[in-house]
């Protein structure tokens, strides 16, 4: 048995925390905010197991001149942005090459397919299975022509992976949902994916085991990190905390705090918002909006919208655009009945340019471990990568191993 310290109470290092206690290793989790309350509380609430096949960069010129002149919804783009981003949106572009991409699929598609059943057992475990919804993710598709260009690649993806799916149409889809105020051409319904009413909750829910089982979680702000001969030593406001491991398990933060150890790792930081709204009714399942570049989802507070990227700088206001535009279009669809109050959000996803989280050990440094850049999928996948982690801590040194490895 050993003692570790995880940076991080979100998604990621809830999970990795969990992971390592239950191979007998003594953990404390330290974040400045509590558990769920920074990027795992702003998401979708969606653990996709449909998405096998990362996000990559556009690469024809006809989709990339339009995020650059702001035409499409998925994307925004702030010119500022790119003198501190050219780095890492450089290799985000070089690693969404098909031959890179394709290179990359088998990997991220092993640690995505384990995530609803590792989800599972902590929700069993954690009494959680209330904020837990086996309903699918849907896409509501507005044009029958894209309803019928997304089917094709749809069934393509779904034989590739065994995946389950279904089209409907939107006699069929309003059938499902008679909260519905009109009716599209269709949708797409992957039956796999799960969702949460309350990402943070959740998140908190697993805090709550990990805490039950003996582990420690402290609210407190890290002012540095010092390595000494018998491990690391963590300074913070109320005091120190030591430990022979150290995992980084910080989101978009982890760069920044790695710097002083002379770590460079470029991320391509995507700003997301997401606001409530006061629905009549409600949805039995999350949907993406396409064209419309965000989800909707009925959660706790009322329907989540939840938007696309902001490439911005880290000081830039909000783009209220996004959500707006967001709002405009699920209000064709649903009774939206305003807003409601001080509910907006906004975050970074910690995308990493070749697209798969880094987990594993760090390359100069004994006794520290990365387990970040999750970019969309933190909520997914922080329970598998928390995991697969804790067998690289025990020796695991696989193909998988390999590909994460920092």
């Amino acid at each position: 048995m050993a003692e570790f310290i995880v940076l991080g109470a979100g998604m990621v290092g809830i999970g990795t925390a969990l992971a390592l206690q239950a191979q007998g290793h003594a953990v404390r989790v330290i974040d400045r905010r509590g558990p769920g309350e920074e990027t795992s509380h702003g998401n979708a609430g969606v653990i996709q197991a449909e998405a096998r096949v990362p996000y990559a960069m556009p690469r024809d010129w006809g989709t990339l001149i339009r995020y650059g002149l702001g035409r499409s919804n998925d994307l925004r783009l702030d010119a500022l942005a790119l003198p501190g981003a050219a780095r890492a949106l450089l290799d985000y572009y070089r690693h969404s090459a098909p031959s890179r991409l394709a290179a990359a699929v088998p990997h991220y598609a092993a640690i995505i397919g384990r995530a609803t059943e590792d989800h599972g057992h902590l929700v069993a475990a954690a009494g959680a299975d209330h904020l837990i919804r086996r309903t699918g993710l849907g896409e509501i598709y507005l044009s029958e022509r894209d309803l019928d260009s997304r089917a094709r690649d749809a069934d393509d993806l779904a034989k590739a992976h065994g995946l389950a799916w279904r089209r409907l149409t939107g006699d069929d889809l309003r059938a499902e949902e008679p909260d519905l105020t009109d009716t599209p051409a269709g949708a797409i319904v992957w039956n796999d994916s799960w969702s949460t009413p309350d990402p943070a909750a959740l998140v908190r829910a697993y805090a709550g085991l990990f805490e039950n089982r003996g582990g420690t979680v402290l609210q407190a702000t890290v002012r540095g990190v010092t390595q000494r001969p018998a491990g690391w030593c963590v300074t913070h406001d109320d005091g120190q905390l030591n430990a022979a491991h150290l995992v980084v398990a910080l989101g978009p933060w982890s760069p920044d705090f790695l710097k002083p150890l002379g770590y460079r790792v470029p991320m391509v930081r995507k700003r997301g918002y997401h606001g409530h709204f006061d629905m009549k009714g409600g949805l039995t399942r999350p949907y993406v909006l396409a064209g419309h570049g965000v989800v909707i989802s009925s959660m706790t507070r009322g329907l989540r919208i939840t938007t696309g990227a902001h490439l911005a700088r880290a000081d830039a206001p909000p783009h209220a655009g996004q959500l707006a535009t967001g709002a405009a279009a699920a209000g064709k669809l649903v009774a939206l009945n305003g807003a409601v109050p001080d509910s907006r959000w906004q975050g970074v996803r910690p995308c990493l340019p070749r697209m798969l989280p880094m987990v594993g050990r760090a390359p100069r440094h004994e006794g520290l471990w990365f387990n970040f850049g999750h970019g969309h999928q933190g909520l997914t996948l922080g329970p598998t990568t928390g995991r697969v982690l804790a067998d690289i801590v025990g020796g695991r040194q696989d193909e998988l191993a390999r590909a994460l490895a920092p």
